[in-house]
């Protein structure tokens, strides 16, 4: 997703969310997105973090970097997806401002390239640590370039 950004001599503007805007993208792809909870996360260069999903009922995620660089990184474990154990990568940065929307369905991890990176992103579910998963980072099924 690369929202409308507005710039000028004093910075920039953006909607990094709106209702009205990203229900009728969403809705359209039939996708379980109603946030109820935004997570902040801050990291030094070259960490590594996921991969991450919750089991059932799972959790949508719409990703950002408010801050620096990372590469992010969904892979497919829909077991009965023609696409299973496939991954994505995509640079998402405080100059880009890309989002990316994250189903149910498909774990999500980052590395982080510049000195460091913040990361917002909002959740259909709330975190229960009871229902978090993970697949390892370096699973060498997958065969991930974390460009670190």
């Amino acid at each position: 997703i690369e929202p409308d950004v507005f710039k000028d001599d004093r910075g920039f503007f953006f909607e990094s969310f709106s209702l009205k805007k990203y229900e009728a993208l969403f809705d359209d792809l039939e996708i379980n997105w109603k946030f109820l909870q935004d997570n902040h996360s801050k990291s030094k260069k070259n960490t590594v973090r996921g991969l991450h999903f919750q089991a059932y009922p799972g959790q949508t995620k719409l990703i950002r970097c408010s801050y620096g660089k990372i590469w992010d990184i969904v892979v497919d474990i829909r077991p009965n997806s023609p696409n299973f154990k496939q991954w994505h990568g995509m640079e998402l940065g405080s100059e880009n401002f890309r989002q990316i929307l994250i189903p149910i369905g498909f774990a999500h991890g980052f590395s982080v390239l510049s000195e460091y990176a913040e990361v917002q992103y909002k959740t259909s579910n709330y975190y229960d640590p009871n229902l978090e998963r993970e697949v390892s980072w370096n699973d060498p099924d997958l065969k991930i370039d974390w460009k670190v």
